[in-house]
């Protein structure tokens, strides 16, 4: 099993590839930076999983 993505880590997702999916990559390093450009992030941590989790629903968004 993996790890559950909370309620705030999956709405802020959700909101960021409504506003800006267009411009959301494949690859974590640059998401990573749109995800601190966008959103105003409390912790680096935060911003990690928020990345993590736009590049994996991107990824399976092209398959």
């Amino acid at each position: 099993m993996g790890r559950i993505k909370t309620t705030l880590i999956k709405r802020t997702t959700r909101e960021l590839l409504d506003r800006h999916g267009d411009k959301l990559k494949t690859e974590f390093e640059e998401n990573k930076k749109l995800v601190e450009k966008y959103v105003d992030v409390p912790s680096t941590k935060i911003r990690n999983v928020i990345a993590g989790y736009v590049t994996r629903l991107v990824k399976n968004r092209e398959i």
